[in-house]
């Protein structure tokens, strides 16, 4: 089993910079569907595992089924959720999941302008939080 997992969009390839001794399985710009599409077949075994996703969902997406999805893939002993800083519905979805599976939920502190990303500053507190 390896140690450390992080999974999802932008703010997981951010994320990925503080936490380099983790396996990285993200990508710029994607929802959760195209996610589980372009990972179906990957092993989500992992000590922890970080998950960021739901950020770039749009109408078009099932995002709760998906992030449901997702989750029942996984096998880890802990699991932390980055909550998307923006879109409350998303943000409800992913507390249900993860307290449905007594996951951890990690809100995004420091956001740079955008109101969507952290700094680099909260991206080091986010790793922080997941070791």
């Amino acid at each position: 089993m390896i140690d450390c997992m992080i999974v999802g969009d932008s703010i997981a390839v951010g994320t990925h910079q503080f936490r380099p001794e983790c396996r990285v399985h993200a990508k710029v710009g994607i929802n959760s569907s195209q996610w589980n599409r372009q990972n179906s077949s990957r092993d989500l075994t992992a000590k922890t595992l970080i998950i960021s996703l739901g950020s770039n969902d749009h109408a078009g997406v099932r995002t709760l089924w998906e992030l449901q999805q997702l989750r029942a893939r996984a096998d880890a002993e802990r699991v932390f959720w980055i909550l998307p800083a923006i879109k409350p519905d998303v943000q409800d979805m992913v507390q249900i999941i993860a307290r449905d599976h007594g996951d951890v939920i990690l809100t995004i502190p420091n956001l740079q302008a955008d109101k969507v990303h952290p700094s680099r500053v909260g991206y080091k507190k986010l790793a922080e939080q997941t070791r």
